[in-house]
């Protein structure tokens, strides 16, 4: 695949970057179809936290959508270190390994548009092609704080052994701004070289082994960390955090198991005052659910119950994932937890995806310091860990500290159609627009054409709706030269119907489209590059709302 001159490289189709990867195994003499999988299951751990990529990677593939767990949790180690086939290929000095290398950073790239991509799954993707470039002697311009500096290179082809070392990761450098996700995409295809970023070892680049680097990288992880510990937590009564709780939209089991817990927790606090003897009872929690349901928005107000009963001293909620829980070598994974552990004492550590902390020894250094460290701050500190229901099950059995911290699981149901509509018009009206009884006839109409499983977005999916329509309301008053506040406001049915405008807003008169996104109906987004963020991470580089408070949605989306 080449770049046109001067232009963005299209990312490519997965199913086209896996037809690459097999050309290259075939002339490097791998067994039929071996490559295929390999592919296909790194495609999978890194699309994993994107909503609907489970449906997306099913129908590209042809392979029923239970597959994609399973693949996705076989290849969840090659996200930090060389795939099995790559492997092989370099140790035993094959011509055809930095092709292989090459063609599984193609593969990197599809799996970001699978479903609706975020920069998370971007992220990830960096790591991976960083490290599948850098068992081919490729090294990548940067890592991440506390690994080493620019400068370091990969061992030799043929000298890199599984498990010996993993290669420095890369962050974006050489931007005037802030890149948006096609520059993010267009520089991993080209290797890992930013726009900018000069070839070569950098002025100051450190070996791994330099201790004083190591230390200041450390100190402004700390800094951040004590910074995020020691934001305020609105000062509120148990009673106002449990009406904030019972406001929320839908979720009423969820509800009713918070409210069981924060009565449990209370009498026993009451209990040990008077010198009553207590229980023990596990404060930590499992949250089970789709995308969208809000999972991080309870756990918010978990930390401010917890608060309000005396059971946490601050209230705060941390969140993380996998990769701001792992480092890039073994020995600094531990630090990195504990540094992140640090940061939530006297509130909640929210580890969202935390099933891909299994199937590696990065994962499973970071699982025993988390377990080590719950119990050293058992008394100020909860930690909630989330994901699918399934990889979930499979994350708290894989180790007995686990299992006997986590006994307390709340599954969040998806929302009803009622739900949604009412997360619809919330969101609608906090960016002063009105959604007309016929457009939330069609909003409906869509919610029943939408297939529901793992993967559907829920809050984020009627946010989605209400930005494409957003969209086609501009687009439809472009001729208006002066607009009442009326029609201003007011959304109504052809805001969201299937169609070209959106494309056509882009820039082409004759409506062919020169962007590189447009809205379907049911509020996914079809990209030729990847587009906004899917996630609550922040804004992305096409989000119409942009940051928009959970107390506007008052129901939440993650």
């Amino acid at each position: 695949m080449t770049t046109p001159p001067g232009g963005t490289r299209p990312a490519p189709s997965l199913s086209a970057a896996l037809t690459a990867l097999e050309a290259v195994a075939r002339r490097a003499g791998l067994a039929d179809g071996a490559a295929r999988v390999e592919g296909a299951a790194l495609a999978a751990a890194l699309a994993e936290s994107a909503p609907r990529a489970p449906q997306a990677w099913a129908e590209e593939l042809g392979r029923p959508v239970g597959e994609f767990f399973d693949a996705a949790s076989s290849a969840r180690r090659w996200r930090q270190a060389p795939t099995a086939l790559l492997s092989g290929l370099v140790e035993t000095g094959s011509p055809h390994a930095a092709d292989y290398a090459h063609a599984l950073v193609d593969v990197t790239t599809a799996a970001c548009g699978l479903g609706e991509p975020s920069l998370r799954v971007v992220s990830n993707a960096g790591v991976t092609a960083a490290a599948q470039l850098g068992a081919v002697g490729r090294s990548a311009p940067g890592a991440f704080p506390g690994l080493p500096a620019p400068g370091t290179t990969a061992p030799e082809v043929g000298q890199w052994r599984p498990g010996q070392v993993t290669f420095p990761t890369p962050v974006l450098t050489g931007f005037d701004s802030v890149p948006d996700v096609s520059q993010v995409l267009d520089a991993l295809r080209g290797g890992g070289q930013q726009p900018g970023a000069p070839s070569g070892p950098q002025p100051g680049a450190v070996p791994p082994s330099d201790p004083q680097a190591t230390a200041t990288a450390g100190e402004q992880e700390k800094a951040v960390a004590t910074e995020a510990a020691e934001e305020a937590v609105p000062e509120k009564t148990l009673e106002e955090w449990l009406a904030e709780l019972d406001a929320l939209t839908g979720l009423t089991t969820v509800k009713a198991e918070i409210h069981r817990q924060s009565a449990v927790l209370r009498i026993e606090q009451l209990r040990a005052k008077q010198g009553l003897k207590s229980a023990t009872i596990t404060r930590h929690l499992v949250f089970n659910g789709n995308p969208g349901t809000g999972k991080t928005t309870v756990a918010r107000l978990v930390g401010g119950i917890y608060k309000a009963i005396g059971l946490l001293s601050k209230g705060q909620l941390v969140e993380v994932d996998r990769s701001e829980l792992v480092a890039g070598y073994l020995g600094q994974t531990a630090v990195k937890t504990s540094e992140v552990v640090a940061s939530a004492i006297g509130g909640v550590l929210f580890i969202d995806e935390a099933y891909s902390l299994t199937g590696d020894q990065y994962g499973e250094e970071a699982i025993d310091t988390l377990v080590k460290e719950m119990e050293d701050h058992r008394d100020d500190l909860v930690v909630i860990v989330a994901g699918y229901p399934g990889p979930m099950a499979e994350f708290v059995a894989a180790n007995p500290g686990l299992a006997s911290r986590f006994r307390t699981t709340i599954t969040f149901p998806d929302y009803t159609d009622d739900e949604l509509v009412q997360i619809f018009t919330r969101l609608s009206t906090s960016q002063d627009y009105d959604a007309t009884p016929e457009c939330l006839a069609r909003f409906r109409e869509i919610l029943a054409a939408t297939p529901r499983g793992e993967g559907f977005g829920n809050g984020r999916f009627a946010r989605n709706v209400l930005e494409s329509a957003i969209g086609r309301h501009a687009w439809r008053l472009r001729d208006v030269a002066d607009p009442t506040a009326d029609q201003l406001r007011l959304l109504l049915p052809e805001d969201l119907a299937d169609d070209e405008q959106p494309a056509a807003a882009a820039g082409a008169p004759d409506g062919t489209s020169t962007g590189s996104t447009s809205s379907t109906s049911d509020g996914t987004t079809d990209r030729t590059h990847d587009g906004p963020d899917g996630d609550d991470d922040g804004p992305g580089p096409f989000d119409v709302l942009g940051p928009v408070s959970k107390g506007d949605i008052v129901g939440g989306s993650t």
